[in-house]
């Protein structure tokens, strides 16, 4: 698929189905694109296509399945804007560091696919009242879904969620308790923590 050279063109890669429940058009809106007019589409249709899916069917839809509508606060970057938010410290990094994350469809530095988006988990906020307990959902993703990385943010307790095709396994925190969750090697890595997540809904597929 050729990148989009029309206002019909992008509304076609916009219909493009990547799973069940979600199209390419759900993860291409930007604050940043929308208010600095910077156009938010993909160089690369086809990985961009290719690494989402991966992104929807492996994380996205069992997450919805299990909890409920997922609300998207951003997904996909063009090389362009993540340039424009990291040049303008809008909390975006470079885009050495945002290839195969934010931008799908950009191979990181050793030639991997990967696709990131944050979100937001109503089911989460209605039934948590305690700061840290984005803990409980983050040990319930790594307890059932194949992620890559996680980051945690104060606000409505969103976070990104990437899949990769060589997955990391880190979950960090811009919440308290700030930093690394956890990571291959540290001792709490491995095993259940069911503990955790008392109560949550059972994985549905």
């Amino acid at each position: 698929m050729r990148k989009p050279n029309s206002m019909k063109g992008l509304e076609d890669l916009g219909r493009v189905r990547l799973s069940k429940n979600f199209f390419l058009r759900d993860f291409l809106h930007s604050e940043i694109a929308d208010f600095y007019r910077i156009p938010n589409i993909p160089d690369d249709p086809d990985l961009a296509i290719e690494a989402g899916s991966r992104l929807c069917e492996e994380l996205l839809e069992p997450l919805q399945a299990t909890f409920g509508r997922l609300h998207i606060r951003s997904g996909y970057r063009s090389r362009e804007v993540n340039e424009f938010g990291n040049r303008n410290k809008l909390n975006c990094s470079t885009n050495a560091a945002t290839a195969a994350d934010h931008i799908w469809d950009m191979r990181d530095a050793d030639g991997c696919m990967g696709a990131t988006a944050c979100v937001v988990v109503p089911w989460l906020v209605d039934n948590c009242d305690r700061q840290e307990d984005w803990q409980r959902l983050a040990w319930w993703i790594h307890d059932h879904l194949p992620y890559a990385s996680l980051c945690f943010f104060p606000k409505l307790w969103a976070f990104n969620i990437q899949w990769h095709e060589r997955p990391a396994r880190r979950i960090s925190s811009y919440v308290a308790p700030r930093g690394v969750l956890t990571k291959p090697g540290m001792a709490n890595h491995e095993g259940s923590h069911a503990e955790w997540y008392a109560g949550f809904p059972d994985l549905q597929r």
